[in-house]
């Protein structure tokens, strides 16, 4: 593969109160995809976001094609052919993909943007990346999936030597990976270098050509793929064995029916119809199925955040009118939202305020707030899911993704919900952090709570299930118990009304 087309030496990154990044090396050769693995919080990002610009690294150099490069903002990062593909997503929703895509270059016509060479240069990228969508529909349209395919072939669209691609599977489908797969294979015949972050040990084994990986901010090791194994990366990951991807289930649901829905119906077209489940007393209930299966729909109307035009909810035994979320969190129901950028975070406030915010008035006495009382109950929580911040004055959008989805679940579980939905809990955590989060449900079914618990990942479907209810296209097609579950059946049931 030849010299290194990148080099990051003893990069050291520093923010109030911690080290983010100790002295980290990476070094990347044309032509290959090379992983980037560690837990979250072990500074990935941070230096992905060095190589981008976005930071100013304390110490250290970067070396590009074997130039030293003090790289001060994005635009230099992408002029010296560097682009890169956030975790999170933050397209321009109320304007078209077309101009998401050629933001600050759009072709000039004299001194005013040609629409019809944008429409032109947009649909010869996406046959050059086999994307069908039409370039003139508002990007607030897309699907989180084709929001993250577009993100892709805008950063094609850079013609860069380096592109970055943080966690870019995670709302994408078996199939869309695949598609994304041979895009990259695309641009490695090209000669571009592809650093890939994920914590999808079977897509590293399958993509990557070298792994390094990262722990507490500090440089671990690189490898070639093919010497490492699932259960090699995680022991150097978390500095530990884990012989277990769940922790063992030393606890048994009741009968007793805590949630029922019957003929569940939201407005035509187009969303769920004619749900009907029972959810009981210590049980996680997995809901499984492909994109468009409407699951997230589902469950933000139990929640109150969408309409429901037939059908019940009981709770208890009790009917239950909810038209907004403050009338289910009355009902002691809660719900982790799938997006946690877009529906969940402040992103400028504190940690300590996103993890309270929902339970506000259990610290208000007299109509005046407590401090001391806020700043207990967050501590405690967040410590309870080992949440990795300086402190809990630090701003919510300064932690990574993994450590954001934590201080979510504090947030909730301060509330003592009877109920816990969860959309997506695990999407962009490591394995130990998922770990972490799986024993805390585990623990909240023990306690008699009870969970919903949507995933897209099979194995933490059928790993953490009691039973399984799949969905096609807004339908229940099919229940299964978890002793009895695997992967084809699972399929069958969520691609019933595609075949």
């Amino acid at each position: 593969m030849g010299e290194y087309i990148l080099e990051m030496n003893n990069i050291t990154k520093v923010f109030p109160g911690v080290k983010a990044l100790d002295n980290v090396s990476l070094k990347v050769r044309p032509g290959s995809v090379h992983a980037l693995m560690g837990e979250n919080g072990a500074g990935k990002s941070t230096l992905m976001k060095c190589l981008f610009g976005i930071y100013h690294e304390d110490g250290g150099e970067i070396v590009l094609d074997g130039k030293p490069e003090k790289i001060m903002t994005s635009k230099q990062a992408l002029d010296l052919g560097v682009s890169m593909i956030h975790q999170e997503l933050h397209p321009i929703r109320f304007r078209p993909v077309m101009e998401n895509i050629w933001l600050g270059r759009f072709p000039m016509k004299g001194i005013a943007g040609n629409k019809k060479a944008m429409i032109e240069k947009t649909r010869e990228l996406f046959e050059e990346v086999d994307l069908d969508i039409n370039p003139e529909v508002l990007a607030g349209t897309l699907s989180a999936s084709n929001l993250q395919l577009v993100e892709i072939a805008k950063a094609v669209s850079y013609n860069s030597k380096i592109i970055i691609m943080d966690e870019p599977t995670s709302s994408l489908t078996e199939n869309e990976t695949q598609h994304l797969f041979k895009i990259i294979r695309k641009l490695q015949d090209k000669g571009c270098a592809i650093i890939y972050i994920s914590h999808k040990m079977e897509e590293i084994l399958k993509i990557a050509d070298e792994v390094t990986i990262m722990r507490d901010g500090q440089y671990v090791g690189t490898w070639d793929a093919s010497e490492l194994t699932t259960d090699l990366i995680i022991n150097r990951m978390v500095g530990r064995d884990m012989t277990n991807r769940f922790p063992p289930k030393e606890y048994q649901p009741s009968d007793e029916v805590v949630l029922k829905v019957e003929g569940l119906c939201s407005p035509l077209p187009k969303s769920f119809q004619d749900v009907s489940f029972e959810l009981k007393k210590g049980e996680i209930l997995g809901i499984g199925g492909l994109v468009g299966a409407q699951r997230t729909e589902l469950v933000e109307a139990i929640f109150g955040l969408r309409e429901i035009v037939e059908g019940t909810i009981e709770k208890d035994g009790k009917p239950m009118k909810i038209k907004s979320p403050r009338d289910a969190i009355r009902e002691n129901i809660a719900l982790l939202t799938e997006e946690r950028r877009a529906t969940g975070i402040f992103g400028i406030l504190s940690v300590l305020d996103n993890t309270v915010i929902v339970n506000q008035k259990a610290y208000a006495h007299g109509g005046v707030l407590r401090d001391s009382e806020r700043l207990k109950a967050a501590e405690t929580s967040n410590a309870e899911l080992r949440t990795k911040t300086p402190n809990m004055d630090e701003n919510m959008e300064n932690l990574s993704g993994g450590n954001q989805q934590k201080v979510l679940l504090a947030r909730w579980l301060l509330t003592n919900p009877d109920i816990l939905i969860l959309d997506e809990p695990t999407r962009g955590i490591d394995v130990g952090a998922k770990y972490e989060i799986y024993t805390i449900m585990h623990k909240l079914v023990e306690q008699g709570k009870s969970i919903i618990m949507i995933s897209s990942e099979m194995p933490e479907l059928l790993g953490m299930s009691d039973r399984i209810m799949v969905m096609c296209e807004g339908r229940v097609t099919g229940f299964l118990d978890s002793g009895e579950a695997d992967s084809v059946q699972v399929m069958n049931y969520a691609t019933k009304f595609m075949q």
